[in-house]
């Protein structure tokens, strides 16, 4: 473990935003004030400091070492703190996912089911993270490859991971999909649709869920296939095993191509024949949490669920 004077903090915000700018400069100023290095991004420095003038400069001297996180050479760190929504935590995730480094999003978007506290409690995120009083939670990935037409043995085209979920999408609005899904080796149906998603437990709160998926507790390890609109009797979402393969081929239609997205962020386009291999990932993501609150919990502040009139336990 690091020693005090050692540690190192990383921070990711979203600078095209006042309240994260502010947020962060609350907690760069906390964290340095208990001695603790913080690491950014140049490009985040330099708006923080456009922003914030000598107050950050106090906390961040020019001779600190300041390494982007997109780098190979990042010093050794302890956590990664984001402030942002969803899209700024996934783009951070990006880089913690084969690092083993701790995530604690902080939440400056809508619902922010990736996110563990709201930018009011940078107070607390300074003291628990001080004190290293989080408690990190596992959660699991998916691996993407496209493989080109024809045998098993080919090489992969493009290759890539999501936290949230893998999509086969059509590319022009007018022309649907024909897509032959494929589940530990056996085809189970032929779809016409406007595409297909593959989730994990975390991503089943996001594009899955708007699709009619189910809620998957984060604590089962398992994927789900979302079909999106398809035109056939079973069509309907399935929850497999994280030790299944899903592969999906497009088969020939009225469309000629589609586009591969994982969490909306990274993309290809894929071609007739072409297939789409998923399978769980070989890394995970560490998601530190400052509270056992259980995700019953989560579901009911993030959706503003009704629940008054619930006879368990009382609070004090």
């Amino acid at each position: 473990m690091l020693g005090q004077a050692e540690r190192r903090i990383a921070v990711l915000t979203h600078t095209g935003r006042d309240e994260a700018i502010k947020a962060a400069s609350r907690l760069i100023s906390g964290l340095g004030a208990a001695g603790i290095v913080c690491v950014l991004p140049q490009a985040d420095i330099a708006q923080l400091r456009l922003s914030t003038g000598d107050a950050l400069i106090e906390v961040l001297p020019e001779a600190d070492p300041i390494i982007g996180l997109d780098t190979p050479d990042v010093p050794e760190i302890e956590l990664i703190v984001v402030l942002g929504g969803d899209g700024t935590i996934l783009r951070a995730a990006e880089w913690v996912l084969a690092s083993d480094v701790p995530l604690l999003g902080v939440n400056l978007g809508h619902v922010g089911f990736l996110a563990e506290a709201e930018s009011s409690e940078i107070d607390l995120i300074v003291d628990t993270i001080v004190n290293r009083t989080f408690r990190v939670e596992e959660r699991s990935t998916i691996d993407v490859r496209i493989l080109p037409p024809g045998d098993e043995g080919g090489d992969p085209l493009w290759s890539s991971f999501a936290i949230n979920e893998v999509t086969i999408e059509k590319a022009a609005r007018e022309r649907m999909l024909e897509l032959m899904v494929e589940i530990d080796g056996r085809p189970l149906s032929r779809w016409s649709c406007d595409g297909v998603l593959v989730s994990t437990p975390t991503g089943s709160t996001a594009y899955a869920f708007s699709a009619g998926g189910p809620v998957i507790w984060p604590g089962v390890d398992a994927m789900q296939v979302v079909p999106l609109s398809a035109h056939a009797l079973f069509a309907r979402p399935m929850v497999l095993s994280p030790k299944s393969r899903v592969m999906i081929e497009m088969l020939d239609g009225m469309a000629p191509e589609a586009v591969v997205w994982c969490d909306g962020r990274r993309s290809t386009v894929l071609q007739r024949g072409m297939r789409v291999e998923v399978v769980q990932g070989r890394h995970r993501l560490r998601l530190a949490r400052l509270s056992e609150a259980p995700f019953t919990d989560r579901l009911v502040h993030k959706f503003g669920l009704r629940v008054e009139g619930w006879r368990g336990k009382r609070e004090d």
